[in-house]
């Protein structure tokens, strides 16, 4: 008899979790549970045929979906959990839950760090609700939901400690115009979503400053070094930087139209204030999260990160960007 495959619930309302509820239905064998924290939205996407908020192109089948507002209900009828929720709210999120995470394979799509905590996501998933290394998942990039929206060739990495666990999830969201790959670099991976992030700020700030692209090529080629060396003090495990899961999602985070962060940095560096940025934006820059929360757990391993200390400056310390770009440029090479 075959084996039933495994019942996947996407959690979250944006982008991303759209992205990847569409990977997730190209097979037309399959459907999925989606919880959705708002009981409207569910109403509107099933009237609409459409998320009625985001990626509102990608038409979907709803009767292979099944939505609802209760947490706890998705939860308990689910076997592979994605979260797919911005890092600031995925602690009020789970408040509500009362059912058991042990039992469930635990997939991060976040690219942050919970705030106020400084953990990253899978950390957290382990510490406080007990899910066990072995069945804690991240998706890494380069993947832009815009373009997973327009069918385009993308590349997905998963970090698993049990490959075959891994192989389950990879082969579950391959399809036509997504390949996947597994590594066992589960916090490697997680700490470069965040870092590169923090990097897409750093090159839409200096994009917004008028920093042409002979810049741009010395910013980048510094921020992966910036991030190996952060990476391999905070989790020292074998990898190779230059993967398109490192490298690939930092470029593309950098130098895309579709980066929010890359997005956000420019208005501040064309002098935009932090808060009217975030609300002209109407979406979730991570890395102005990531920023801090970076930040702060250096304090505790003090590696050299001139890039994470000027957007910080900048962001937090209310350093003008022309000033604080300008000191950067001196340490770069």
């Amino acid at each position: 008899m075959e084996e039933k495959e495994p019942k996947i619930a996407v959690l979250g309302g944006g982008s991303w979790a759209t992205a990847i509820a569409k990977i997730c239905l190209m097979n037309p064998e399959r459907s999925i549970n989606w919880y959705l924290r708002r009981s409207e939205q569910i109403e509107e996407f099933k009237r609409l045929g459409h998320n009625p908020s985001y990626l509102s192109a990608v038409q979907f089948d709803t009767d292979k979906i099944s939505f609802s507002s209760d947490l706890n209900e998705v939860v308990r009828n689910s076997d592979i959990l994605i979260f797919a929720t911005p890092s600031p709210f995925l602690k009020s999120h789970l408040q509500k839950l009362t059912e058991p995470l042990s039992d469930k394979i635990v997939v991060s799509a976040i690219k942050g760090i919970v705030p106020d905590e400084n953990m990253i996501i899978s950390d957290y998933f382990r510490s406080v609700y007990g899910v066990h290394d072995d069945k804690m998942m991240v998706i890494s990039g380069p993947c832009h939901a815009e373009e997973v929206s327009l069918a385009r060739l993308s590349y997905l990495t998963i970090g698993c400690l049990d490959r075959e666990n891994g192989k389950i999830l990879a082969s579950m969201l391959a399809c036509n115009f997504v390949k996947t790959a597994v590594i066992d670099d589960v916090d490697g991976l997680e700490y470069a979503s965040v870092l590169k992030n923090v990097y897409a700020i750093a090159a839409g700030l200096c994009h917004g400053l008028k920093y042409g692209d002979n810049f741009q090529a010395v910013l980048i080629s510094n921020a992966i070094q910036e991030m190996l060396r952060f990476i391999n003090i905070v989790s020292q495990k074998h990898r190779n930087i230059n993967e398109s899961a490192y490298l690939g999602d930092l470029l593309v985070t950098a130098y895309s139209k579709f980066s929010r962060n890359r997005t956000f940095g420019t208005m501040i560096g064309k002098g935009y204030s932090v808060k009217t940025a975030q609300l002209e934006m109407e979406m979730i820059a991570e890395g102005y999260y990531g920023t801090k929360c970076i930040k702060e757990i250096n304090e505790r391993y003090k590696v050299n990160m001139p890039i994470l200390d000027a957007v910080y400056n900048i962001l937090y310390g209310r350093i003008a960007p022309a000033i604080e770009v300008k000191l950067l440029t001196d340490y770069l090479r």
